[in-house]
């Protein structure tokens, strides 16, 4: 064995007894990271995107749907369902990753939902939620009233605080925010007015005047509001509805008035004061 090798030797045995204590002393930097590590890490932040799309559940495509005063229109959708417009109302309609959308802003409309198990159909009027995979039903909006009557399969509807299920031939009322108790109706009967008929049933006046608004285009003001839920039933042709104002004050408690400008008003009779 040489001088030189010995030497090393006994450089060896000093840098092992202090191996530890150089290594606290002079840390290495980390490995750096393997490729395979960074595309992992992609792969999550990508199904984490995915999960946050589905949850937040945004629109895709949006249209918005008319009808004119008197008329019915028809709408079929992009999945296979189909809508019927009452007079004078208006929908927007709004497709979303897990979720198909129709918002009634006025009117009336005849729902007949294509089933799809994994994206719910549902209809928004007003504090109203109608949320179904598929069905028939229809939705009737009077400002902040909205009608919700079953004619096939489930509908759950919901206000802002409760939350009930409607079978065939029952419908509810959710009033100013307030959901009512379910009623049984003849809801076939009821969406009559596909095929130019009229049907009500117990309909509170406030919304049979919206019937004629829509339908013959004529407005009538109500003087007093304690009249808006006096109940009506009958059934009319939708082109002979105007009849129906000479009809009022023969079974309600009120009286029809024109003024000179040619608008018209119901207010509660005199006797009935």
């Amino acid at each position: 064995m040489t001088p030189q090798t010995d030497e090393q030797d006994a450089t060896d045995d000093a840098l092992a007894r202090h191996r530890e204590a150089l290594k606290k002393r002079f840390p290495l930097p980390p490995p750096a990271r393997k490729p395979r590590q960074r595309v992992a890490t992609l792969g999550v932040l990508i199904g984490a995107l995915a999960l946050g799309l589905l949850w937040l559940d945004p629109a895709y495509r949006s249209e918005r749907y008319n009808s004119a005063p008197g008329q019915v229109r028809s709408i079929a959708l992009a999945d296979g369902s189909r809508l019927m417009l009452d007079g004078a109302s208006q929908v927007d309609v709004s497709w979303h990753l897990r979720s198909r959308r129709v918002e009634l802003l006025a009117g009336q409309a005849l729902f007949d939902v294509a089933p799809a198990t994994y994206r719910p159909f549902r209809t928004l009027a007003g504090s109203a939620e109608i949320t179904v995979v598929g069905t028939r039903y229809s939705v009737r909006r009077v400002a902040e009233q909205v009608r919700v009557a079953v004619e096939e399969g489930r509908v759950g509807v919901r206000d802002l605080h409760d939350e009930l299920l409607l079978t065939p031939g029952q419908q509810v009322l959710v009033r100013n925010g307030q959901l009512g108790s379910p009623e049984r109706v003849d809801a076939r009967a009821l969406n009559g007015w596909v095929d130019g008929r009229v049907v009500f049933d117990r309909t509170p006046l406030v919304e049979v005047l919206d019937t004629l608004r829509r339908q013959r285009d004529t407005r009538v003001q109500l003087d007093d509001p304690d009249l808006a839920q006096l109940p009506v039933s009958g059934t009319f042709a939708s082109a002979n509805l105007d009849a129906l104002l000479v009809l009022l004050p023969k079974i309600l408690p009120v009286q029809l008035q024109r003024a000179a400008d040619g608008s018209l008003s119901l207010s509660r009779r005199a006797a009935e004061k």
